[in-house]
């Protein structure tokens, strides 16, 4: 059950690695590498997923490995959610001080 919910996770990462925020992100900090490989090490991720759900059930070293690999999905997700809250607000600011320019002349 939680591993249907982990798939969901990674799917909801992958989406949010291809955002215009983090795309913006990746240029401003020069981390644009970074995210391509945890975006493709996600994609890789889910894909095992899929198989390990079906093997929990009967294998407690993978039900262990699942549980390991949760924290990591919540960590990387956490992460991502700080970087697009960041983009957010680089883009407010930037969007404000452009119309204080506008205004001003």
């Amino acid at each position: 059950m939680a591993e249907g919910v982990l798939f969901d996770i990674a799917g909801e990462i992958i989406k949010k690695l291809g955002s215009r925020a983090l795309q913006e992100i990746e240029v401003w900090w020069g981390v644009k590498d970074e995210l391509q490989k945890l975006e493709c090490t996600v994609s890789r991720i889910r894909a095992v997923l899929l198989d390990a759900e079906k093997k929990a059930a009967l294998n407690e070293q993978v039900k262990d490995w699942l549980g390991k690999l949760q924290e990591i999905v919540y960590d990387a997700d956490d992460l991502i959610d700080d970087f697009a809250t960041e983009a957010l607000q680089r883009q407010v600011m930037t969007g404000n001080r452009m119309t204080k320019e506008n205004h001003s002349t």
